[in-house]
C-alpha cells in the first residue's frame, strides 16, 4: 500500500523531533532546558500555528490582558512547553531537579495517612509547569504512583515518548480499553493513579473553566467514589530560574456528585493558572 502523505508527514516530523532531542541531551543539563525551550518559543511554534492558539485563547478567556502581555506569553508559554519536553527525555537528571525540594501543602499529610491505610489515591493535575515532576517527587517519597496517559497519534513517536516517562517512574497507563484493567487492579491495591484533566473531552461534562463552558472528562470523580479514593489535587511549580520546581499537594477535594467534584478540579487549577499565565498549556484547543 502506498504511504501517505500524512504518514510522511509525521515520520519526517518524528525523525526532525528525536534529531533535536538526541542533539539536545548531549548537551548539560543547565543548557539543554532552556535551549529547547528556545527553540519551541522561536523556531518551532511560529511554523506550527501556537502562536495563533496562544492569542486566540487569551482573546477569548482574558481579552482585558494588554497587548504586551499577550506577546510575552506568545513566547513564554512554548518556551514552557519545550522546556517540559525536554525534561521528561532527561530522565535520572530531571528527576533529580524535582526531587531536590520537600513537597509543599495542606494536603501532604492527607496523602502520608491513605498511602498507610493503603488507601486508593486519584492524583489530578494539569499541563502546567511540568505535570511529571510532581509524579517524579511522591515517587521519591515511597508512594506507589502510575500515570494514565493519552497514547499520542504518531505511533513512532508515542513509542519513545512511552520509554521517557517510563523512566520517570512506572507504572505507566494508557487511556482506553487497552489500559483499563492494569489500572484498576492498580488502584484498588491502595496505588496513587496521577491524571491530567484540562484538554478538551467531547465525552465529558460542560463545565466552567475561566467562567467559559469547557467539556471536561469526570473520570476521576467517578473513579474516586467507584473505589472509595481521595482526590488530590497536585501540581509542579516551575521556578524562576527555569529548572527548578515547588511541589505543591492540596487538600482533597471533598466527595460529592461526579460534576461538583470535577468543577472543583477545574477551580483549583484556574486559581493557579491565574497566578503563573505563562505556565499553563494555552496552546491546547480547551474552549471549543
Amino acid at each position: 500500500m502506498a504511504e501517505t502523505k500524512k504518514s510522511k508527514t509525521e515520520r519526517l516530523r518524528n525523525t526532525l523531533l528525536r534529531g533535536l532531542i538526541g542533539f539536545l541531551l548531549v548537551l548539560p543539563y543547565r543548557f539543554r532546558v532552556p535551549l529547547c525551550g528556545w527553540v519551541m518559543a522561536y523556531v518551532i511554534a511560529p511554523l506550527a500555528g501556537y502562536d495563533k492558539r496562544v492569542r486566540d485563547n487569551l482573546a477569548l478567556i482574558l481579552p482585558e490582558l494588554p497587548q504586551a502581555e499577550v506577546k510575552r506569553l506568545m513566547r513564554a508559554v512554548p518556551r514552557n512547553v519545550g522546556r517540559t519536553l525536554i525534561e521528561i527525555y532527561s530522565g535520572a537528571e530531571f528527576v533529580a531537579r524535582a526531587t531536590a525540594e520537600p513537597l509543599k501543602g495542606e494536603g501532604l499529610a492527607a496523602l502520608d495517612e491513605a498511602h498507610a491505610s493503603g488507601r486508593p489515591v486519584i492524583l489530578v493535575t494539569g499541563h502546567f509547569g511540568n505535570y511529571d515532576a510532581s509524579r517524579a517527587a511522591l515517587i521519591a517519597r515511597g508512594y506507589r504512583v502510575g500515570a494514565l496517559y493519552r497514547p499520542m497519534g504518531d505511533a513512532d513517536f508515542n513509542t519513545h515518548y512511552v520509554k521517557a516517562i517510563s523512566r520517570i517512574g512506572t507504572p505507566v497507563f494508557p487511556r482506553g480499553r487497552t489500559g483499563l484493567g492494569d489500572m484498576v487492579r492498580f488502584l484498588r491495591s491502595g496505588g496513587m493513579l496521577g491524571l491530567l484533566m484540562d484538554q478538551h473531552m467531547s465525552h465529558g461534562a460542560t463545565l466552567s473553566f475561566f467562567g467559559h463552558p469547557a467539556m471536561t472528562a469526570l473520570s476521576a470523580a467517578e473513579l474516586a467514589l467507584k473505589y472509595d479514593a481521595l482526590v488530590v489535587p497536585t501540581y509542579a511549580v516551575r521556578r524562576a530560574d527555569g529548572l527548578d520546581f515547588d511541589i505543591i499537594i492540596e487538600p482533597p477535594i471533598s466527595h460529592g456528585t461526579p460534576k461538583e467534584m470535577t468543577q472543583a478540579l477545574n477551580d483549583s487549577l484556574e486559581r493557579l493558572v491565574r497566578q503563573h499565565l505563562d505556565q499553563w498549556f494555552w496552546i491546547h484547543r480547551r474552549w471549543k
